[in-house]
């Protein structure tokens, strides 16, 4: 499909179907939702070597756009993977449904009774690259927080995302709820994205899941509000209080468990009086697992840092490094290079986590922790539809409750106004 005009129809013709199924769900029962969600899990896992057999057809295609080792890695799917997506769709299953819940309450001198409770927000639009997994976690979420889903993958995880959705149209029309609750953007055609960006009557919000240049495109030209994150720029500062066992394990496992995910650590900050001794081991251990390491001055690593290679988001084996003077060090060098995403602090002195906690910003901060742990499903919410750093509505990763909204119940008995 090429012409511009059949895009912008059949574009207008999915949203309008959302906006219709939107309706539908905003008053679906919890249990209807629970139901059409552990259905689609069973289904992922019924067609679990058709789903793969796609992801072949995806990474075949990646390999031959010339994919960087990290993205391809995002787009791969194995056993292992199809089992995280079945258990991250009956881990929604099974959460309490947010649409509904009581807030807050209470009384006026005047004799209402005022209730603020969680509503959907409508139709979400979700824009993503590579990662197939997001069509069932951003499905998932959307369904359980009452919400219709249109979601565009990327092209390369085109065939992929088909079989997953597949199976979460099994799900929706075993629970007898309406398909078009999810759908997929049926086409790689990029006017797709545009026409999406602007359709301000059908779509309430813009989620983008993705690089800079796809986050940054729709940041720019979306009239719909936007969800996003530009990049994950994840410090980690190694205090000199910092315990040396547990400081080694946590930067090698925030560096080298996935490096293609904005979970990353990205730069490592260490405090000068340590810089010689635990500082210069980490970095040994960097090198060891084969992490090229782009040291500052007084460090010894692969390479010499350049200007540049800090507030840089590698997604790759690669890691800047850099001596502070302390704490104070280490806060005004991430608020200058970091994204607000998430940053983690080696201490075991509370005053430093302390002030590190106060006075940053960023979304997720973590103490003695991998920042691997960005994500959603290790928060508790059985998935994410992406970690927000924004600071309007939603903040950090984006469950079902951070998709919903609210709106005031008002009682009253004849009351009327003096």
């Amino acid at each position: 499909m090429k012409d511009s005009d059949d895009i912008q129809t059949l574009m207008q013709e999915i949203g309008a179907r959302a906006s219709a199924a939107a309706r539908v769900l905003a008053f679906a029962g919890s249990e209807e939702k629970s139901a059409a969600l552990t259905a689609a899990a069973g289904a992922v896992l019924k067609n679990r070597e058709a789903i793969l057999q796609a992801n072949d057809k995806d990474m075949e295609f990646g390999r031959a756009k010339g994919l960087s080792p990290a993205m391809l890695d995002r787009l791969r799917l194995d056993e292992g993977r199809i089992g995280g997506i079945v258990e991250g769709l009956r881990a929604v299953a099974g959460q309490a449904d947010p649409v509904g819940q009581v807030i807050s309450e209470w009384d006026m001198a005047s004799g209402l009774h005022i209730r603020r409770v969680r509503t959907p927000l409508g139709v979400i639009g979700v824009i993503y690259e590579s990662r197939p997994n997001v069509t069932a976690d951003a499905g998932a979420l959307c369904l359980k927080s009452g919400n219709a889903v249109i979601l565009r993958g990327g092209s390369e995880s085109f065939h992929s995302s088909g079989a997953i959705h597949a199976c979460l149209q099994e799900g929706l029309r075993s629970a007898g709820l309406p398909g078009d609750a999810v759908q997929l953007v049926p086409t790689r055609d990029r006017q797709a994205v545009s026409a999406m960006l602007r359709m301000t009557e059908h779509i309430d919000v813009i989620v983008p899941r993705g690089g800079k240049g796809l986050v940054g495109l729709v940041q720019r030209e979306a009239r719909v509000p936007v969800f996003a994150h530009l990049e994950g720029i994840c410090h980690i500062y190694i205090d000199a209080a910092a315990d040396p066992e547990k400081t080694r394990r946590v930067v090698l496992n925030a560096k080298t468990r996935r490096t293609g995910i904005c979970g990353s650590a990205e730069c490592l900050l260490i405090h000068k009086d340590i810089a010689a001794t635990l500082g210069q081991d980490v970095l040994n251990d960097l090198i060891a697992a084969g992490v090229e390491v782009r040291a500052g001055a007084g460090l010894k690593g692969s390479t010499l840092a350049k200007a540049d290679d800090f507030g840089r988001e590698f997604l790759d084996m690669i890691i800047a490094a850099k001596i502070v003077d302390d704490v104070d060090g280490a806060i005004e060098h991430i608020s200058t290079y970091g994204s607000n995403h998430t940053d983690a602090v080696m201490t075991e002195d509370d005053v430093v986590a302390q002030r590190f906690f106060t006075r940053l910003d960023s979304a997720i901060l973590m103490r003695n922790a991998s920042t691997q742990f960005a994500d959603g499903g290790e928060f508790g919410m059985g998935a994410e539809i992406g970690i927000a750093t924004g600071k309007l509505h939603a903040r950090g990763p984006v469950g079902a409750e951070q998709l919903t909204s609210f709106k005031y119940l008002v009682d009253g008995d004849g009351t009327v106004r003096a």
